[in-house]
């Protein structure tokens, strides 16, 4: 059964100092691990001379994939950078998000428990710094009308709270609708109404919408 999550709006960026080594974390929103990948890149390509780039990301499970996480130290021990700002990630109900912590070594070592509470900390410290979004389980609605009837069903469903996604022009026009999951019965009601019965909505698949 599908379940709500958060993700980040926006590219979010904060910096922490620990013992003199700099933490710089960004979290961006990503949609699928190509998109994580490209996001760590840029941040490698931006921060080259940095000591590590550390990652960490989660893509949510929807209709397609079952979701994915990855986590990677870049060179420092063993668990202790990209695991725990995974850990971060997850306890705080996050996914279609990508972590990337650049460290400078400041000349003191951190043990490993530092460095887990410095790289955890500094993805804790920038979730509370970044424009949430929550994420709730919706299904994609199909309804297809004839062109008579389109164009008013059309600017019904504009009108509407309903997210209209895709309209498709065919020799009949099909919509695509993201519902969310208990507002089914609602949709099915309000286009009933909207055409009159003549429309028959078809369920399709799982997707997350924002609240």
């Amino acid at each position: 059964m599908p379940v709500p999550y958060l993700t980040v709006r926006d590219v979010t960026e904060h910096e922490i100092e620990v013992r003199h080594s700099r933490f710089i974390c960004a979290l961006a929103p990503v949609d699928s691990e190509d998109a994580a990948r490209e996001f760590v890149a840029e941040r490698k390509r931006r921060w080259s001379d940095a000591t590590h780039n550390c990652s960490a990301h989660v893509i949510g499970a929807r209709a397609g994939h079952s979701g994915a996480q990855k986590a990677d130290d870049d060179g420092e021990p063993g668990g202790t950078a990209g695991t725990p700002m995974l850990e971060v990630l997850n306890r705080r109900g996050y996914a279609d998000v990508a972590a990337v912590v650049t460290r400078y070594f400041g000349g003191v070592l951190l043990g490993a428990g530092g460095l887990a509470r410095a790289y955890g900390g500094a993805v804790s410290e920038t979730l509370d710094r970044a424009e949430s979004v929550r994420m709730i389980p919706a299904r994609v609605v199909r309804v297809t009308a004839d062109h008579a009837q389109a164009g008013r069903l059309e600017s019904d469903l504009r009108a509407s709270p309903y997210a209209l996604r895709h309209v498709d022009y065919g020799d009949r026009v099909t919509f695509e609708v993201n519902v969310a999951l208990d507002g089914v019965p609602g949709f099915e009601e309000w286009l009933a109404t909207a055409t009159a019965g003549r429309a028959v909505p078809s369920l399709g698949e799982h997707v997350h919408v924002a609240e």
